[in-house]
């Protein structure tokens, strides 16, 4: 049987859901957190840039008053984690989109990495996706509406981008991973897991990176030409891209959507 067909504003509203969005202080989980709020979302910012963090939410609440929330929170912790799902919960009653954003990726090559290093990225970018989805999916199952969980994984989770991020590679393949299996044993619930393998996006962190190169004497300039003559749109998305492909998964424009990566990098993987 046919269902009947919804109109275009009532598949993208988000009104009368919540949102957790972590790693939202900046750039691309801020790039999020704003689409997600702007279809109507109560949104949840989850950072360890209290300052930042804070700043954020107030740009939110100044638009719809009361509609955001920030909590600090470091994912890798569960204690973190359990005050951030009982928070959100106790001020907007439940949680019905969570993207797992948090992720860092400090350039390093192998032969100096300490096992200490690897861990931390694979702690932050892997463990911290596996608790919050944990503690989110209990929670959903709980209310008994369905969710949708939405992974930022990397197109580093299909192809190496450059020498250095093997610790991030391999917690990004992980994600992939995990994000399969979540959205198969999910689906159940009616909690769809997707996720999205962002390219080359300017970003605070990616700034630092790149001044942080600059100062042991790399020719951020030449670089920077290099790797955008590998993107065929020649050009390094933004935020809000990565933001309107995150609607598109946490609405209904992607109902019969689960288990699934959308790549978002100008092409880069083409060549």
């Amino acid at each position: 049987m046919n269902q009947p067909i919804k109109p275009l504003n009532e598949l993208i509203s988000l009104r009368g859901k919540t949102a957790i969005v972590t790693g939202a202080a900046m750039g691309i989980g801020k790039g999020i957190a704003a689409r997600l709020h702007e279809a109507g979302a109560s949104t949840v910012i989850a950072d360890l840039d209290e300052a930042a963090g804070t700043a954020a939410v107030a740009e939110l609440n100044n638009v719809r008053a009361d509609s955001a929330l920030f909590v600090r929170a470091d994912v890798s912790q569960a204690d973190d984690i359990t005050k951030l799902i009982t928070t959100t919960v106790g001020s907007f009653g439940g949680v019905d989109v969570l993207v797992n954003n948090a992720g860092i990726f400090p350039a390093q090559p192998l032969v100096s990495m300490s096992e200490d290093d690897f861990i931390k990225v694979i702690n932050v970018n892997l463990r911290g996706a596996f608790l919050c989805t944990k503690s989110v999916a209990e929670q959903m199952i709980k209310q008994g509406r369905g969710g949708r969980i939405i992974n930022i994984t990397s197109i580093d989770a299909l192809h190496p981008s450059m020498v250095g991020l093997a610790h991030y590679d391999a917690s990004k393949h992980g994600l992939w991973g995990f994000t399969k299996n979540t959205a198969l044993e999910l689906a159940e619930h009616k909690i769809w897991v997707n996720a999205i393998a962002p390219g080359g996006v300017a970003t605070p962190g990616v700034a630092k990176m790149q001044a942080a190169a600059a100062a042991a004497d790399v020719d951020m300039q030449a670089q920077q030409a290099a790797f955008l003559a590998k993107i065929p749109m020649h050009s390094m998305g933004q935020p809000d891209d990565i933001g309107r492909v995150a609607l598109f998964l946490a609405c209904d424009l992607s109902s019969y959507m689960t288990g699934s990566q959308i790549v978002v990098d100008g092409g880069a993987l083409l060549s």
